[in-house]
């Protein structure tokens, strides 16, 4: 696909763009969309169909100071930059580049923390969100690993990189994440289940066609036996969801249905608060290593 052209043809080009995610790095499976980058100071994320090909335009800002964002650039390859703005803010990101994968890391072992409490105190108070919080620190502790070892976050990839990762004290600490998934309980019988609740709640919270991207990568991946793989991507990008409206789940009992379904939902609440003091116990010993 001719990038530059299509810059032109959505009328993109009047601002500086670039090409990001698994595409930049190339490392994309046939389903991936092309995520493409505006630097036009708005907001919000919208998908595209275009020649056969699904295309995810964000929004950015160079005065963007967020790392979880500044870390999605790190690899962004330029597509149009008449004035040469993105070059010199992409040359800032390298320049700051340790401090940036530092900073990102510190910020999600900490919100792996805080998930971690929450599903444990939830368990408690008989809160039935208690084994979503436990999840959405399982993910967060697997972009910290992620990230410890110099990888972007990449939901639709991360699992494979993973098997690939040096044997050590830190990156053995996936285990608690595999655990706390439980993604050994990926089968073709329940993939469908999830991924209809998965879109449903895309369709809710993003309303954007994101869920066209889910729905594509879903029949990509279990089409070639990666059923592990696709039951965290589907859980990876609940998760996101569930960050954007966490303040007002308790509100609606339709969220929490669609999502015991869509994050394959642990009823066992001994097992539950048990692996939320392990998931606990491992991100206080990782803040610890960093420290030190």
């Amino acid at each position: 696909m001719d990038l530059k052209a299509l810059t032109e043809k959505m009328s993109l080009s009047n601002y500086p763009v670039g090409l990001g995610g698994c595409h930049a790095n190339g490392i994309n499976y046939k389903c991936c969309e092309y995520n493409i980058t505006v630097f036009d100071d708005k907001k919000g994320e919208s998908v595209h169909e275009v020649e056969g090909e699904m295309i995810k335009i964000h929004h950015g800002s160079f005065s963007e100071t967020n790392p979880t964002i500044l870390k999605q650039l790190e690899n962004l390859q330029i597509l149009s930059d008449n004035q040469w703005k993105l070059r010199i803010f992409l040359s800032e990101i390298k320049a700051k580049q340790e401090k940036i994968s530092k900073s990102y890391t510190q910020s999600c072992l900490v919100d792996a923390g805080i998930y971690a409490t929450r599903a444990r105190e939830g368990i408690k108070a008989a809160d039935p969100l208690a084994p979503l919080w436990l999840k959405c620190g399982a993910f967060f502790l697997a972009d910290a690993i992620s990230s410890i070892n110099s990888r972007r976050p990449s939901p639709t990839h991360m699992l494979e990189s993973i098997r690939g990762f040096e044997k050590n004290r830190i990156n053995e600490n996936f285990a608690i994440v595999h655990q706390c998934l439980g993604i050994e309980r990926a089968t073709t019988s329940l993939l469908p289940r999830m991924v209809k609740s998965t879109i449903g709640f895309s369709d809710i919270v993003e309303a954007n066609g994101h869920s066209k991207i889910i729905e594509a990568k879903y029949d990509y991946l279990v089409e070639h036996s990666l059923l592990s793989d696709c039951y965290f991507y589907l859980g990876y990008t609940n998760r996101n969801n569930i960050i954007k409206i966490k303040d007002n789940l308790h509100r609606s009992l339709e969220f929490i249905h669609i999502l015991r379904v869509a994050l394959d939902i642990e009823s066992d609440s001994l097992l539950i608060e048990s692996q939320s003091i392990n998931l606990l116990k491992t991100v206080n010993d990782l803040l610890s290593i960093m420290k030190n």
